[in-house]
């Protein structure tokens, strides 16, 4: 059993200012914004914040009531908050693991359900997979970013990413499936089915296909979306 006196666990716990400028990771499981301006935030990812802060839902927006259509049209529960002032903001999602990616003019598409922030300035917009939407429940959407400046996204543990070629597609499965290069358009298809022989879904494995030149990100864990009312 690990034991330390309040001074230590205060001590060991605290944060770590290590300078690193708008976006900070306090561990691998918290990101601390030093914020000055505003910045887009995945909604109910905050856990503290100190500072002159204010947090505005993207759906009463200027301009984003048509994102934020679309995504209630997914049947997603992802909606983002815009976090303006002077401050520090912390976030996190669930325990998952944070990893920050610093734009530099590209593009990425992101599951709605991954991205935690991103720095306003960069465009941004919701992509539906209608194809997918009657296959799954609840379909999925994703979130295209490009620009210049930094976004976090999240997944459970550690993310693997995977080099796709003209000669060597990639295949995933959608619901470990995080990011992708702005540059692929993944198609879906139906597998009938290792699954149904395992004992998992309803009998049809829906598989994402990447084809082109990029990379696809994943996660070792299987996120499972649900219908929104």
């Amino acid at each position: 059993m690990t034991r330390f006196s309040i001074t230590d666990f205060v001590e060991k716990t605290k944060e770590k200012d290590r300078g690193e400028g708008l976006f900070e990771l306090e561990g691998d499981r918290t990101l601390e914004i030093n914020l000055d301006g505003s910045v887009w935030t995945k909604m109910g990812s905050m856990i503290a914040y100190r500072g002159d802060v204010k947090f505005t839902r993207e759906g009463v927006l200027e301009g984003g009531a048509g994102k934020f259509l679309k995504k209630f049209v997914s049947g997603e529960g992802t909606r983002l908050t815009k976090a303006v002032g002077k401050g520090a903001v912390y976030l996190a999602d669930s325990g998952k693991k944070i990893t920050i990616l610093d734009l530099q003019g590209d593009s990425i598409f992101v599951n709605g359900n991954d991205i935690l922030a991103f720095q306003d300035g960069i465009v941004w917009d919701i992509k539906m997979m209608r194809k997918v939407t009657a296959m799954m429940s609840g379909g999925l959407f994703n979130i295209k970013l490009e620009g210049k400046g930094m976004i976090a996204i999240t997944t459970h543990y550690d993310p693997l990413t995977l080099t796709v070629s003209p000669d060597n597609p990639v295949i995933t499965d959608p619901n470990a499936t995080v990011a992708w290069s702005g540059s692929l358009i993944p198609e879906f298809k139906t597998d009938v089915s290792f699954k149904t022989f395992v004992g998992r879904g309803s009998g049809e494995s829906i598989q994402m296909v990447f084809k082109g030149k990029g990379f696809v990100v994943v996660q070792p864990y299987e996120e499972i979306y649900f219908q929104t009312q």
